[in-house]
């Protein structure tokens, strides 16, 4: 089992990625809404993946409510993020309550269908800056985002799902987006400390893993914070002491090609201590990654697949089964009146 996780084309497995899911160096699959159709077609497309890969395969999503859910056709509809922080200023148990509710479901309708993990809580903070983070954020205030994105988390590990915290140190006080630009943040780590830092400082002993941005605090560090040492060791491993996985995001995004070639990009983020590397929507890339690390038995010796073997999850009830259930009938019922705004 190597680092890498990639993306898939289409509803059903191609000849091409059969033989690519084979590879040692693939870790896992990221499932995006081109991949999902209904749930009986994307539990066709796992049972496919299960049959060609010659070990098991950590199959993730982004599945975090509000416009950013995969998969929709069948699952209960998620509210965004902020929603739940928008009533935490009126109803600060109430609104507890629903971000654990939150956790659980979303943990649990994926378990059901046979994804492994989701990359959630966002704990970036909504500061008005930055479109793409936006109601995906809980609060702007961090000791708020702190306090509801525990209850995710609680809520997630009561399904039987790891949580990954993203995007370390903090993605909303930038307003450029990382998937079409190079993004920088100029404020220095005392504010950052201060602010963006608290949720992630706070929760890292209960995540089992953390996504780093994209984004250059270049008062900081030169370097995007997951290809930097500095943000991931000294700070992340040391200071925080976490000892969970630490993932990229998407390799392939605008933000970083200024970092060098696919090859390139992987030797940084391995050497920084990443553990999971994404290539999504650049099958190009995924596949020199693949053969670059074949290639150069050295990077391997970075890698300790250890970090990504503890984030499979205890598999749980088949879908129809959860729906019959009153845990899963009141957790709908609970959610269902933040969609009426």
């Amino acid at each position: 089992m190597g680092p890498i996780i990639l993306d898939l084309a289409g509803l059903e497995l191609s000849s091409e990625e059969r033989e690519i899911i084979k590879h040692p160096q693939v870790s896992g699959i990221i499932f995006f809404q081109r991949n999902f159709e209904s749930i009986a077609q994307l539990e066709n497309l796992i049972s496919q993946i299960h049959l060609h890969s010659n070990h098991s395969l950590l199959l993730t999503v982004d599945q975090e409510g509000g416009r950013v859910q995969r998969f929709q056709n069948g699952f209960t509809p998620l509210p965004a993020l902020g929603l739940i922080g928008a009533r935490y200023d009126q109803s600060p148990d109430e609104a507890m309550q629903l971000a654990e509710t939150h956790g659980w479901l979303l943990a649990s309708e994926l378990l059901a269908v046979g994804i492994d993990l989701s990359f959630a809580p966002v704990l970036d903070l909504n500061n008005n800056l930055n479109q793409v983070i936006g109601l995906r954020a809980l609060h702007s205030d961090p000791y708020i985002v702190a306090k509801l994105g525990r209850a995710i988390i609680t809520g997630m590990q009561r399904a039987g799902m790891c949580s990954i915290g993203k995007h370390f140190p903090g993605h909303g006080s930038v307003s450029a987006d990382t998937h079409t630009h190079f993004t920088v943040d100029d404020r220095n780590f005392q504010t950052i400390e201060a602010q963006d830092l608290i949720p992630f400082t706070q929760l890292s002993p209960y995540l089992d893993g953390m996504m780093a941005s994209h984004i250059v605090y270049n008062q900081v560090d030169p370097l995007p914070c997951g290809f930097s040492s500095y943000w991931l060791q000294s700070i992340l491993r040391n200071q925080l002491k976490f000892t969970g996985a630490i993932f990229t995001d998407d390799l392939s995004m605008k933000a970083v090609q200024h970092m060098g070639t696919i090859s390139e990009r992987i030797r940084l983020a391995l050497q920084a201590g990443c553990n999971g590397l994404l290539i999504c929507n650049c099958r190009k890339d995924a596949i020199l990654a693949l053969e670059n690390l074949e290639q150069s038995p050295e990077l391997s010796k970075l890698y300790n697949p250890q970090y990504l073997q503890k984030l499979f999850p205890r598999r749980t009830l088949t879908l129809p089964a959860l729906q019959q259930t009153d845990t899963w009938l009141s957790a709908v019922n609970l959610l269902k009146p933040l969609f009426q705004h």
